[in-house]
Protein backbone atom coordinates (compact mmCIF):
# COMPACT_ATOMS: atom_id res chain seq x y z
CA UNK A 1 0.00 0.00 0.00
CA UNK A 2 2.46 2.57 0.77
CA UNK A 3 4.87 1.44 -1.75
CA UNK A 4 1.86 2.23 -4.17
CA UNK A 5 1.79 5.63 -2.64
CA UNK A 6 5.46 6.18 -3.17
CA UNK A 7 5.15 5.51 -6.66
CA UNK A 8 2.44 7.13 -7.38
CA UNK A 9 4.02 10.68 -5.90
CA UNK A 10 7.23 9.42 -8.17
CA UNK A 11 4.88 9.87 -11.62
CA UNK A 12 3.21 12.70 -10.22
CA UNK A 13 6.63 14.12 -9.98
CA UNK A 14 8.09 12.93 -13.25
CA UNK A 15 4.96 14.41 -14.75
CA UNK A 16 4.73 17.84 -13.24
CA UNK A 17 7.75 18.46 -12.62
CA UNK A 18 6.69 19.12 -8.91
CA UNK A 19 4.71 16.53 -6.46
CA UNK A 20 1.43 17.69 -4.76
CA UNK A 21 3.01 18.60 -1.59
CA UNK A 22 -0.69 18.24 -0.18
CA UNK A 23 -0.41 21.99 1.14
CA UNK A 24 -3.21 23.58 -1.37
CA UNK A 25 -3.26 27.34 -1.16
CA UNK A 26 -0.56 27.36 0.88
CA UNK A 27 1.85 26.16 -2.30
CA UNK A 28 1.11 29.47 -3.71
CA UNK A 29 2.31 30.84 -0.42
CA UNK A 30 5.70 28.87 -0.92
CA UNK A 31 6.28 29.96 -4.45
CA UNK A 32 5.93 33.82 -3.54
CA UNK A 33 8.25 32.98 -0.53
CA UNK A 34 11.07 31.50 -2.83
CA UNK A 35 10.22 34.20 -5.81
CA UNK A 36 11.10 37.07 -3.45
CA UNK A 37 13.77 35.28 -1.44
CA UNK A 38 15.35 34.68 -4.98
CA UNK A 39 15.20 38.56 -5.80
CA UNK A 40 16.98 40.08 -2.17
CA UNK A 41 19.45 36.99 -3.07
CA UNK A 42 20.07 38.62 -6.44
CA UNK A 43 20.66 42.05 -5.44
CA UNK A 44 23.87 43.69 -4.53
CA UNK A 45 25.51 43.83 -1.55
CA UNK A 46 25.32 48.07 -1.09
CA UNK A 47 28.91 50.09 -0.93
CA UNK A 48 28.40 51.37 2.37
CA UNK A 49 28.27 48.20 4.14
CA UNK A 50 31.09 46.70 1.89
CA UNK A 51 33.02 49.77 3.21
CA UNK A 52 32.65 48.94 6.78
CA UNK A 53 33.29 45.32 6.25
CA UNK A 54 36.98 46.64 4.70
CA UNK A 55 37.20 48.93 7.86
CA UNK A 56 36.61 46.04 10.19
CA UNK A 57 39.66 43.47 8.28
CA UNK A 58 41.84 46.76 8.56
CA UNK A 59 41.24 46.91 12.54
CA UNK A 60 41.13 42.72 12.93
CA UNK A 61 44.57 42.52 11.18
CA UNK A 62 45.90 45.82 12.71
CA UNK A 63 45.00 44.11 15.87
CA UNK A 64 46.38 40.90 15.43
CA UNK A 65 49.42 42.56 14.17
CA UNK A 66 49.83 44.25 17.34
CA UNK A 67 49.19 41.38 19.72
CA UNK A 68 51.76 39.37 17.18
CA UNK A 69 54.14 42.00 18.40
CA UNK A 70 53.29 42.25 21.69
CA UNK A 71 53.62 38.63 22.01
CA UNK A 72 57.43 38.36 19.97
CA UNK A 73 58.86 40.93 22.50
Amino acid sequence: MIKDKLVTQQRMRTQTGRADDGLGPNSDIGARLRALYGAVQDEGVPEQLLDLLEKLDSAEQAQKAKTAARDGE
